[in-house]
């Protein structure tokens, strides 16, 4: 990808002042991403997308409940996390009534996906922040908390996030700008291509 806009380079005198000129780029962590836009756009501020960090978040609470999931069935005990994925990968605000009761039932047990969901849910009080700095405060403790632990994905997941701290807190910089208008439109995309298929 970077030899492509070394190319790009290459050519346009007016494609670099406008490179220049950009204000705030939106973008995920992928390091090619991340290393272009330091180069190409070195005056924009830089904001990781709430979207692709919650993205992150929930894929690290989906592994811990495979995990018990398979715990579960080489004990031999009942399978209580069948069909309870979007339980919690959900917000509690848009669980359905069923869901709902089936969560404060989970609540009750003893499974680490119990401990990372409420960890998940504490997380998302890093985005009411206004203050980078209050912000910052919040995801330095949560890491430290979540760290101890010892649950794998989400101490991959601090990880991750500490390597990508003033990123992060660019977002409250930049008055919370994110992608997922463009992230829901390419859904879109996709599954309009899939139906027509079908």
């Amino acid at each position: 990808m970077e030899q492509i806009f070394d190319r790009l380079d290459e050519g346009s005198t007016g494609e670099a002042k406008r490179s220049l000129a950009i204000e705030f780029v939106c973008s995920d962590m992928w390091k090619p991403y991340l290393n272009v836009i330091e180069r190409r756009c070195p005056n924009a501020l830089n904001i990781l997308d709430r979207f692709h960090v919650k993205s992150h978040l929930t894929k690290a609470v989906d592994e811990v409940r495979k995990a018990d999931v398979t715990k579960l069935q080489n004990a031999g005990r009942e399978a209580v996390l069948t069909k309870s994925k979007s339980i919690f990968l959900k917000k509690p605000e848009n669980l359905t009534e069923k869901q709902a009761v089936k969560l404060s039932e989970l609540l009750g047990t003893n499974l680490q996906v119990i401990r990372v969901y409420l960890m998940k849910e504490d997380f998302e009080r890093f985005w009411e922040y206004k203050s980078p700095y209050w912000a910052g405060r919040l995801l330095d403790e949560w890491g430290v908390r979540t760290m101890r632990s010892k649950i794998e994905p989400m101490k991959k997941f601090v990880g991750t996030l500490r390597k990508h701290r003033e990123l992060l807190l660019n977002w409250f910089k930049s008055k919370s700008l994110s992608s997922g208008i463009v992230e829901g439109f390419n859904n879109k995309v996709k599954l309009t291509v899939r139906k027509g298929y079908g």
